[in-house]
This record gives C-alpha cells, structure tokens and sequence, in this order.
C-alpha cells in the first residue's frame, strides 16, 4: 500500500505543470571528531550516528511542493544518506487538504506518509531542527521509528482572524504501517542524532544473544519500523494552544493499537506502544526562546515477553542576534523493564548536554559548530562483554547550502 502511494506521488510531480511547482533543498556536511564507538547502524551500542572523525555528509534531500487546484497540495521529502541499510528514499510523502472558508473556525487534511505534528524542534524545512544538529532523544526516536502512514483530519481556529489573542487547533489521526514502534527503545534505548528513517528502511542494533538466539526470543538485529503486521488501525488525537505569537503548547496522545503476539515471516513482532507527549515553548522577546518536551509511554511484545516503560524530556534555550543564534539544551531519558524475561534485559538510560552555534551568512549559506556530550547507561551490555555505562562526545563543523 504506501508504495503505491509514494509512486502516485512521484508520477503526480513528474506531470505537473513546471509553473506550479516548487522544488527546494538542504545539503549539510561537517567535520566530526567523535569517539570512535561502533553505533547501533553498525551492531554497536553507541548511541551517536557519528563513530569516527573526519568529513561527513549529514544532511542531502530535496522537497517538492506543489498545488493541485486551490483546495489540495502535494507535498515530498527525497533524503539521501551515506550511512545506514537503504541511501535513498522518502521521509515523507502527502497530499494535503486545506479549503479556502470564510468561516472562522477551518478545516484541514493530510493523507499519506508524514509526521504528526508534535513537536516544536523539528520544525525546519525537512522535518530538520533550526537549533542543534544532534536532536532530542525524544525527536531523534520519532525520525527513527515513527512515521504514519494514513490520514490525518484537523480543525483550527486562527486568532488573528478572530481578533483574540488565541489560536487553537486539534487533530485526530488514523494510520497503518508502524507496528514494530518501540523496538529500538527496547534493545537500544534513546539515540541523539539527525538520520531519518527512510520510507524502506532496516535499522540494526547490536546482535544480542538474548533476541538472535532460537531458543530466546529469535528475532532479527534490526527493524523495519514501518511495518504492517497485524492488520489493526493505530490512532492519535492532538492539540495545539498558542497565544499571540508567544507561548505555544502541543499535546498529543499516541496509540498505535498493535496485537503484540502477532508475528510476521520475518520474525518481527507487532509492538503495542503507546505515549503521551507534551511540548511548550515561550518566546520572551525576539531573541530568547525556551523550549520544552516531555514523553512519557509504554510498549509490549509478545504474551509479557517484552514489556518497558519509557519516559524523556528536554529543556532547551535560544538566544539569537543578527543572523547567529547559540542553543543549550539538557536531555534526560529512561527507558525501564517490566516483563517475565529477566535475560533479556532492557532497561537503559541517560542524560545529554548539547551545543550550538549557527550563522546564517545568506538565504542560501549556513556555517555552525556544534559540542555534545552524554553519558548513558545499558543492562543488555552485559551481553557482549563491555562496559554497561558509556561516555560519548563529538564536536563538529558544519556548511550547509540551501536553495
């Protein structure tokens, strides 16, 4: 099914008029000095993309955005990447419903492969940060394991409009295609990072004996996160609170309704994971911003096979002048077993310290540096023989071309 809909997609932006078009873009490179720690894309345990020095490509895709008539819109991200299983595919791939009313309170639409809008650091073209380079815990897991594949039906009113100083929105979601969501908090706990999960992908962690093994739980070291596996429709509801253009509040409780003792040919697992979150910002003037999220969630596989709890948060502080803008941002998170397989251990945590500095020189040029540091700590480590807590750091350098 969402190849299908990623085909129609490519065939709608090939046809389309050149005039109704509009294409844009990111490429971003660095030079990195990191621990050189084999992370999970390479059957490690470290938690940064990074595990060695020198140049890397962070950032390349192209966005294609065009209106169909003066209700709907098509909407395309095709990223590129030098690391991980798959190089080239799509994060995210929609059509977009948003009617021209004159009434106050409007109605808008989205089917097919996206985000949902929960969160208030990936906001840039992309679904990219505008602050830090190396994410959230709580963000970099949603660009990993969590993406809908389905549709999305939203009402909002718009204060300006309305002549008060609040505007408000709320959305309701129904999606397929993320059944394994919560594999990778389980096996690997949170990762700090920038690499989406393409709409094909196969994501590894480490080979532990107490997941690989046939007479364990005999899966595979990896997940293909936007899996249909049990048939069943997931669904969120959401909503956004803002005053003037000051302080802003999202919540979204998310559920994606999987049978956990479902299997696939593959041995994956249908997951039953669900959360809420809750993300709030305040801007005290034009230049300082401070940011805030919370997740908090469970998820279970199997007949009490698999079962964790997991809980992280953010706080995170902009200043801004002229075109340079420095963020500092704390990350907490946890993630904490709670099933009858006391082998197979699952609980892990940490805490991160990242910052960042970015120079936008022009619409089309960025230069950043960027230092980070966490420290974090995982049971399952003590399956392979290595040290259960771990300190990484990395600093890095980056260009960035826009257009």
């Amino acid at each position: 099914m969402k190849y299908r809909i990623l085909l129609l997609l490519i065939c709608v932006a090939i046809c389309a008029p050149a005039s109704a078009q509009l294409l844009s873009g990111r490429v971003e490179v660095a030079i990195v000095d990191a621990d050189k720690l084999p992370t999970w894309q390479s059957n490690g345990t470290g938690i940064l993309r990074p595990e060695n020095e020198g140049f890397q490509s962070q950032q390349a895709f192209i966005r294609t955005h065009f209106d169909l008539n003066s209700h709907w819109s098509v909407d395309a991200v095709l990223n590129a990447y030098e690391d991980g299983v798959e190089h080239l595919g799509f994060t995210q791939a929609f059509l977009r419903y948003k009617p021209l009313m004159p009434n106050k309170i409007k109605v808008k639409a989205r089917l097919g492969f996206f985000y949902p809008s929960m969160s208030i650091e990936n906001v840039a073209e992309g679904w990219l940060s505008p602050y830090t380079y190396t994410q959230s815990a709580i963000n970099s897991w949603i660009g990993e394991e969590l993406r809908n594949l389905g549709g999305e039906l939203s009402v909002f009113e718009n204060g300006r409009a309305s002549r008060s100083p609040w505007s408000w929105e709320a959305t309701l979601g129904a999606f397929k295609g993320n059944d394994p969501l919560g594999s990778l908090l389980t096996w690997r706990g949170f990762a700090m990072h920038d690499r989406q999960s393409l709409h094909s992908d196969r994501i590894n962690f480490a080979r532990l004996p107490s997941v690989i093994n046939e007479n364990a739980i005999n899966s595979p070291a990896w997940v293909e996160p936007f899996t249909e596996i049990d048939g069943r429709w997931g669904a969120y509801i959401g909503f956004h609170l803002r005053h003037f253009r000051t302080t802003e509040a999202r919540y979204y409780f998310y559920d994606n309704r999987a049978d956990p003792s479902v299997i696939n040919q593959a041995r994956l697992y249908a997951w039953h994971t669900k959360f809420h979150s809750l993300a709030l910002q305040h801007n005290f003037d034009s230049q300082w911003r401070l940011m805030f999220q919370i997740m908090d969630g469970a998820t279970d596989m199997g007949p009490n096979i698999v079962r964790a709890d997991f809980t992280a948060w953010y706080l995170a502080g902009r200043y801004s002048f002229n075109k340079h803008s420095v963020t500092l941002r704390y990350d907490w998170f946890d993630v904490r077993e709670d099933d009858s397989m006391p082998e197979d251990q699952n609980s892990s945590n940490g805490y991160g310290i990242t910052l960042a500095w970015r120079y936008q020189y022009d619409r089309h040029w960025e230069f950043g540096a960027e230092y980070h540091r966490n420290e974090n700590r995982a049971d399952n480590r003590v399956q392979l023989g290595i040290p259960l807590s771990q300190t990484q750091v990395q600093s890095r350098l980056v260009v960035a071309y826009r257009f």
